[in-house]
């Protein structure tokens, strides 16, 4: 049985159709959507880097102000969303997005994620390198949200890579 369904929003244009596609899962199994924004360490750390050059940057000031932006953007993503309040949860995490997605699935006891993929590198054409690192080591099932533009795409990334190896 699915209950808990985890989506990973990175605020891309895509997150919009992720959402959609999740709740179109949930709604018929009366699941919970778990939806997660995760702020990579390494923006943290490019931040300080900053700071360690003069620069006058107050990395808490930062996060919340990326928070705060964030928390704005997700409640214009959200509207459309039928599903009721009390089964739509969001939540930021801080770290490698891989760790941190994991950490939730097993902590929150998820049975599904939802998540988009993104990628302009044949190496990675069927997921990005996050998602990559989620089909590889993610206990549950991970269903990929394509929407119709990277579909093709995708397809004709793979007809362009198909007809080099073939000459």
């Amino acid at each position: 049985m699915i209950n808990r369904i985890l989506v990973p929003i990175a605020f891309s244009k895509y997150s919009q159709g992720i959402l959609n596609y999740s709740a179109g899962i949930a709604a018929p199994l009366g699941a919970e959507l778990v939806v997660v924004n995760v702020i990579n360490n390494r923006d943290l750390e490019a931040v300080d880097k900053i700071t360690s050059f003069g620069y006058k940057v107050n990395i808490e000031h930062y996060l919340e102000t990326l928070k705060k932006e964030r928390r704005d953007e997700l409640k214009t993503l959200m509207e459309p969303l039928t599903l009721p309040d009390d089964r739509v949860s969001f939540s930021f995490r801080v770290g490698d997005p891989t760790n941190e997605l994991l950490k939730l699935v097993v902590d929150k006891n998820i049975d599904m994620v939802v998540m988009g993929i993104k990628t302009h590198d044949i190496r990675h054409i069927f997921a990005g390198s996050v998602a990559e690192r989620m089909f590889r080591k993610c206990p549950v099932s991970i269903v990929s949200y394509r929407d119709d533009e990277i579909s093709e795409r995708l397809l004709k990334k793979f007809i362009r890579h198909r007809k080099k190896t073939q000459e």
